[in-house]
């Protein structure tokens, strides 16, 4: 990963734009409107559908909470804007820094100094329900969660008995979905790419690539299950709409049942070097009621996708498990020592 990543935080220079890595050309781009209160029109393909191929990023979203934090209780999202937002990513920036003091750094600081997050453009990310909280887990998953508590609690196993026992993302696996999408310190970069017919989105973490048919065909049998499921679109107007189903268990999003979750993503350009992607989460067998969060897609031509050699730099992994074997043996022989 060392490889990888040296690799992109050199190139984290944020410099928003249009897109002009291997993107094809695009028709019908209107010039930019000299009256700025005119709605802004998206650019087309040449085959007629709106445009969203580019190379975008979300790393200045890093440190925005999902939920509306308790200190805005009575307010809206777009209540906390201008100086009340500028104060808040200021905090943000300032605990972030606070974070990596010490060991926890790369050389000169590598990835905390591109982690520009006072450009960050909203408080919170729930948008609906309109509290900004996730809803309750309804009575069947409260159940779910127990009983998988109570089978880790009594299966006689540590944390770190196995590769197996440590998540997906640590096996270098999947993050899964939405987690791909989501900002973290590093790898925020994506592509989207558009054909007749197709859009595939290309994700630098752990690099993974969704392939979207836009032909109206049915989701696979629900015996056929992936990490980051089986995704249908379809466009509704200027918007992109992905539903996806058909999730392994292990990568449900959040604890959900893989079996009942549908996620519902709508990309919209809203700007030059703007998308819109907002997703529904929806699964009535977890939560009591669908909600929905949102987040800016910045088109950035300074951060392609770059090689993720997860596996080949990944000595976490083997770190963890031999730590623990180092430490269960310092233990068996304390113990043989006090008998």
């Amino acid at each position: 990963m060392s490889v990888r990543f040296f690799a992109s935080v050199i190139g984290m220079a944020f410099v928003a734009g249009t897109t002009t890595l291997g993107i094809p050309p695009v028709s019908g781009q209107a010039p930019r409107a000299a009256n700025t209160a005119k709605r802004w029109t998206p650019p087309r393909t040449s085959w007629g559908d709106p445009d969203l191929h580019g190379w975008f990023t979300n790393l200045n979203e890093n440190g925005t909470p999902l939920e509306r934090p308790d200190q805005f209780a009575r307010h809206r999202l777009e209540d906390v804007n201008g100086k009340k937002l500028a104060a808040l990513k200021q905090e943000v920036q300032k605990r972030m820094f606070a974070t990596f003091q010490g060991p926890l750094h790369g050389p000169g600081h590598w990835w905390q100094e591109d982690l520009n997050l006072i450009k960050g453009s909203q408080a919170w990310l729930i948008i609906d329900p309109p509290d900004g909280k996730i809803p309750p887990l309804t009575a069947q998953a409260k159940v779910r969660e127990a009983a998988r508590v109570d089978a880790k609690r009594n299966s006689g196993r540590g944390p770190v008995d196995s590769w197996e026992d440590l998540t997906l993302y640590d096996r270098c696996i999947t993050r899964g979905l939405p987690g791909s999408m989501m900002p973290t310190i590093y790898g925020n970069s994506y592509q989207i790419l558009q054909t007749p017919g197709y859009v595939t989105i290309r994700y630098e973490m752990v690099h993974e690539t969704r392939v979207i048919p836009l032909d109206g065909r049915p989701h696979v049998a629900s015996s056929v299950r992936s990490y980051m499921g089986d995704p249908r679109g379809h466009w509704e107007d200027d918007t992109l709409v992905v539903e996806t189903t058909n999730f392994k268990d292990e990568a449900a999003y959040r604890g959900a049942n893989a079996a009942t979750l549908r996620q519902i993503e709508r990309f919209t350009r809203i700007a030059r070097d703007k998308v819109k992607w907002t997703v529904t989460v929806d699964d009535p067998s977890t939560w009591t009621k669908p909600w929905t969060f949102a987040m800016p897609l910045t088109m950035d031509d300074s951060q392609p996708v770059l090689e993720y050699a997860c596996h080949e730099g990944n000595y976490a992994l083997r770190n963890i498990l031999s730590a623990a074997r180092a430490e269960e043996k310092r233990t068996a022989e304390q113990a043989a020592e006090n008998k």
